[in-house]
C-alpha cells in the first residue's frame, strides 16, 4: 500500500508524462504560424526571370494577339531580363508606413517650402490656365509635384522595365496588379515612342516628373503646350496639367477646403465607425459637427467627410491629431490611397499659399 507521499509522486510523475506526450502530438511549432519568407528572400539580385514560365507565356500571347506585339519585338525587349532585389526590400518598407510626425518631414521643410513658392511664381501663367480650364487650386499641384519629384529634380533611378517585371515575377501579393502596369507600359511606350528599357523611375514602377504609373499615364496625362505629345518627363505645361487633370476628375473643387481639425479625441460613434473605415468611411459634415463639438463648413455639393486620425509626436506630448477630410481631401487619396500622403499634400499646399 502506498504512502500518502507515494501518491503524490505517482500523481505528480503521471502529470508529465502526460503533458510530455502532448508536447509530441502538439509541437510547440504547430500553435504559432510560421510567417512567409518576404519577397526580397526568395530571390538572388540579377537573378535571370524564366520567361517560359506559363505566366509569361501566356502574358506574350497577350501582347501578340491584342496589343499588336511581334514575337521578334517581344525577343528583344524582354531578352535578358532580370530581377531587381531592391524593389522587393523598399516594396515592404514604403514611406507611408511610417507614423506621420516622421513622415511628414521628409517633404515639408523651409527649403521645400521655399522653392514651392518660387515655382509658383515661375510658372504663373501656365498655372492661371490651369485653374480656369481644369479647376484645380495651384498649390496643390505645386505641392504634388513637389512631394513626387522633388520639381523635377528626383524621379527615380530604377529601371522601370526591370522593377515592372520584378514585381509581376516576384511580388506575389501583388502580381497581377503589376502584370497589368507591365502591359500598360509596353503600350504607352508603342504610342509614344519610348524606348521601354531606358526609362526610369521608382520602385514601384512610377516614372516622369508627375511620377504616374503606366495605367494612370495613359488616363490622364494630356498635352498642354501646344504638341500633341504627352510628356512628363521634359513638358512642364504637361506636367503640371496632368498633375491637375488627375485630380480633377476625381472632382476637385477650386477654391474649397482641404481637411478642418476636428481635436485630440473622437466623441461620437458615427465619427469613431468612419475613422475605423479609412479613408472609404465617410460621414456627414452634420454629425462630426455635433459629435465633435466643432462647427465645420458645408463641403461642395454637400458630400460626406473621412475622418483621418495622425500621430503625434511623443517627443510633443504623444496622441493622436484627428481631422476631416474633404472631398478635395478625398481626391488625394485617390492619387494616392495614404491618408498621411493626402495631409502631406495638403500641409504643405497650405504653406506655399
Amino acid at each position: 500500500m502506498k504512502t500518502g507521499s507515494e501518491k503524490t509522486l505517482t500523481a505528480f510523475l503521471g502529470t508529465i508524462v502526460l503533458l510530455l506526450s502532448l508536447i509530441v502530438t502538439f509541437p510547440l511549432s504547430a500553435s504559432t504560424d510560421e510567417q512567409p519568407l518576404p519577397a526580397a528572400d526568395r530571390v538572388k539580385d540579377g537573378q535571370k526571370i524564366d520567361l517560359q514560365q506559363e505566366k509569361y507565356t501566356t502574358l506574350f500571347r497577350e501582347l501578340e494577339q491584342e496589343h499588336r506585339f511581334t514575337k521578334s519585338e517581344l525577343e528583344i525587349i524582354f531578352s535578358g531580363v532580370s530581377i531587381k532585389r531592391r524593389v522587393l526590400v523598399l516594396m515592404d518598407k514604403q514611406w507611408e508606413s511610417k507614423p506621420y510626425y516622421q513622415y511628414r518631414p521628409l517633404f515639408i521643410t523651409r527649403s521645400v517650402i521655399k522653392k514651392a513658392r518660387k515655382q509658383l511664381k515661375k510658372h504663373r501663367k501656365v498655372l492661371d490656365r490651369i485653374e480656369k480650364e481644369l479647376g484645380v487650386d495651384r498649390e496643390v499641384v505645386i505641392a504634388i509635384w513637389g512631394i513626387e519629384s522633388r520639381f523635377g529634380t528626383h524621379s527615380g533611378g530604377f529601371n522601370v522595365f526591370q522593377t515592372l517585371n520584378t514585381l509581376f515575377d516576384a511580388y506575389p501579393r501583388r502580381s497581377d496588379f503589376f502584370r497589368n502596369e507591365l502591359v500598360q507600359f509596353l503600350i504607352l511606350c508603342k504610342e509614344n515612342g519610348y524606348d521601354p528599357l531606358t526609362i526610369e523611375g521608382s520602385y514601384a514602377g512610377a516614372f516622369g516628373q508627375t511620377q504616374f504609373i503606366p495605367s494612370s499615364f495613359r488616363e490622364y496625362a494630356v498635352s498642354f503646350d501646344g504638341d500633341a505629345r504627352r510628356d512628363v518627363f521634359n513638358s512642364t505645361h504637361d506636367i503640371l496639367a496632368s498633375i491637375a487633370n488627375y485630380l480633377q476628375f476625381y472632382h476637385w473643387t477650386l477654391d474649397a477646403p482641404y481637411y478642418a481639425d476636428i481635436g485630440s479625441k473622437l466623441k461620437g460613434p458615427q465619427v469613431l465607425q468612419a475613422n475605423k473605415k479609412g479613408r472609404k468611411g465617410l460621414v456627414d459634415v452634420q454629425t462630426v459637427s455635433r459629435e465633435q463639438g466643432v462647427p465645420l463648413p458645408e463641403p461642395p455639393e454637400k458630400r460626406s467627410l473621412t475622418i483621418v486620425d495622425l500621430e503625434i509626436d511623443p517627443s510633443k506630448g504623444g496622441g493622436k491629431r484627428y481631422v476631416a477630410g474633404y472631398p478635395n481631401f478625398q481626391a488625394i487619396t485617390e492619387w494616392n490611397h495614404s491618408n498621411r500622403y493626402a495631409m502631406a499634400v495638403s500641409e504643405l499646399a497650405e504653406a506655399i499659399q
